[in-house]
């Protein structure tokens, strides 16, 4: 290893994928990157609020373990050596994991939870804990344990959620890479909002454990990064099969990692900026994403007006979150109400009161929309529609009420784009499609056919290339 090391002013900006390269050639040890990510902390968290639990001497200790296995033996695994910071959602034996819920301001697991634990196990450094909302309810991340994040373009906005501290630390150059979670918009809102990619996978591709509702298909974990490449490096990594997850598919994560080159010469790209009449977007965010369209078709794609019938999308996403929070949160509600925030109690009180039939109804009519996906996909290989309605709205603000002059019903209403989507089970990608006049990032939704993962990706990527936007850093 150089005691100089000629790329360290930028190493905390420089694609996780490039950072592997530097890595596994020996230009570069796991201390010099750590360094540079801590220097990145130093600078930048206080402002962000990004991560919340920081342990610098266990990832310096497993940094310079690293470095002492790769003059022995190479590299552990493709993240040897990255520096990672986990979802406060998810388990981390032996640190902190507060759900940001001050009923578990103290709580430490005993164990990784599964995507935590092949992280590992492919040579990631943990650096800490990135901030979530409450019990990850809702996509602004704020909550009273750790207070909220900021964008890092727009100190003052919501850097988005759940995901939300993961995005602004891959933003800011705090870490390499992170994971996050998504039911309603969370890894995607908050890549859309921090200029960074954020990638929902098919239920099943990203297994996960423990799992209290393991046959579940609305919650998905997926990757994180700044670039397309970054986000098919970790996806290499988290996905496959798992005997305890029941609805884990059998692909080897290996078949979606980098490289992504395939072009999208002759694809046929259905453009939806409102899909199909059904949300409303506010001009400066529909005035950005208007240009995406041209940019596929000008790599050959063929772009039409177009979208799936997604009028059931809104009743199966309600019935079966709301089913999904009675049975996750109603203990906590029932135990102690005063400190469990009133839109989780509201969500508790809709899934108490669904009927048999009300589930039987919304089941029916999952399976209804699985089919009419699966048709509308085989006549395109895409749909392309803005990620999130709005910009970046104030952090002090629980959630926006007005989308485009249109008065919202709940706290979801402005992010129907991506819950429409999500109650598909389709994969689906935020990619950095741009910037409004007053400097907020837009992000572009790239959704295929369910278990196309790596089409969504490689359209992504070919968007990416084109454009450019993900390289504009924070100031």
């Amino acid at each position: 290893m150089s005691e100089q090391n000629p790329h360290t002013s930028d190493l905390a900006d420089l694609p996780a994928v490039e950072l592997a390269g530097l890595i596994g050639r020996g230009e570069l040890s796991a201390r010099e990157l750590l360094a540079a990510c801590l220097e990145r902390v130093e600078r930048s968290n206080g402002g962000v609020n990004a991560i919340v639990t920081l342990d610098v001497e266990g990832a310096s200790a497993a940094a310079a373990a690293a470095d002492e296995r790769f003059a022995r033996r190479g590299p552990d695994g493709p993240l040897h050596g990255l520096p990672m910071a986990h979802k406060d959602t998810h388990l981390t034996g032996g640190m902190r994991t507060t759900f940001g819920s001050p009923l578990m301001s103290d709580h430490v697991p005993d164990s990784d939870e599964l995507v935590v634990a092949r992280a590992a196990a492919a040579g990631a450094i943990r650096l800490g804990k990135t901030n979530v909302p409450e019990w990850a309810a809702g996509s602004h991340t704020v909550n009273p344990v750790f207070g909220a994040t900021h964008n890092p373009y727009r100190p003052g906005r919501s850097a988005g959620g759940s995901s939300g501290g993961a995005a602004a630390a891959l933003a800011t150059g705090m870490v390499a890479l992170a994971e996050g979670s998504d039911m309603g918009g969370s890894l995607r809102n908050p890549a859309a909002f921090c200029n960074v990619v954020g990638f929902r996978p098919t239920p099943g591709r990203v297994p996960t454990h423990p799992a209290q509702l393991s046959r579940q298909t609305l919650a998905v974990q997926g990757p994180m990064g700044r670039t397309v490449a970054d986000v098919a490096l970790l996806l290499s990594v988290l996905a496959g099969p798992d005997p305890r997850a029941p609805l884990s598919l059998q692909d080897p994560g290996s078949v979606f990692g980098p490289p992504l080159q395939a072009g999208v010469d002759g694809l046929r790209v259905a453009w939806a900026p409102d899909l199909g009449g059904r949300v409303p977007v506010d001009a400066a965010v529909a005035g950005v994403v208007a240009g995406a369209a041209s940019v596929l078709e000008g790599l050959g794609a063929r772009v039409e007006p177009d979208c799936p019938d997604l009028d059931l999308a809104d009743s199966v996403f309600t019935a079966l979150r709301a089913w999904a929070f009675l049975l996750s949160f109603g203990p906590l509600v029932d135990r102690d109400p005063d400190r469990v925030k009133a839109t989780i109690r509201d969500n508790v009180e809709v899934g108490r009161a669904l009927t048999v039939s009300d589930l039987g109804v919304a089941a029916q009519r999952q399976s209804a929309l699985h089919e009419i996906v699966v048709e509308f996909f085989e006549r395109y290989d895409v749909l392309v529609s803005p990620t999130v309605q709005v910009e970046p709205f104030d952090v002090e603000l629980e959630y926006p009420t007005l989308v485009a002059g249109v008065r919202q019903p709940d706290y979801l209403g402005w992010m129907r784009s991506c819950t429409l989507i999500s109650a598909t089970g389709c994969p689906a990608v935020s990619v950095p499609a741009g910037f409004t006049a007053d400097g907020s990032p837009v992000g572009l939704q790239i959704v295929g056919a369910p278990r196309a993962d790596r089409k969504v990706l490689q359209v992504a990527a070919a968007f990416e290339a084109a454009t450019g936007h993900g390289r504009r850093r924070p100031v």
